[in-house]
């Protein structure tokens, strides 16, 4: 796997990442897709949860300016940019991590 540094990204890329490290634990809701790459126009719905005695505020890896991306990050932004255009997805993130990705898709017959 190639090392990915937070540098190296796209702003909404980087964006992405920082609303993740913020978030810490809950999920992104109604992020759109362009071209493979998140946009924030108009901008995703964000449900918050909170763990009680747990981990609730941002993650310590926001304040850094530069890092190298950990795995599950790197698959997220592969798979964005494998939809294209006009998908809207919803991420599930835990520990300031993506977990997992859901969109519809219609199916042809």
């Amino acid at each position: 796997m190639t090392l990915i540094r937070k540098k190296n990204l796209e702003s909404s890329e980087k964006h992405l990442v920082e609303m993740m490290q913020d978030l810490n634990f809950g999920r992104i809701i109604g992020l759109h897709i362009r071209a493979g790459r998140p946009s924030f126009n108009p901008p995703p719905k964000v449900v918050r949860k909170i763990k009680f005695g747990g981990e609730n505020g941002q993650r310590p890896e926001l304040k850094l300016r530069d890092f190298t991306l950990k795995a599950q990050t790197i698959a997220l932004l592969e798979n964005l940019s494998h939809l294209g255009d006009g998908i809207t997805v919803t991420i599930e993130v835990k520990h300031g991590l993506p977990f997992g990705m859901s969109y519809e898709e219609t199916i042809r017959a």
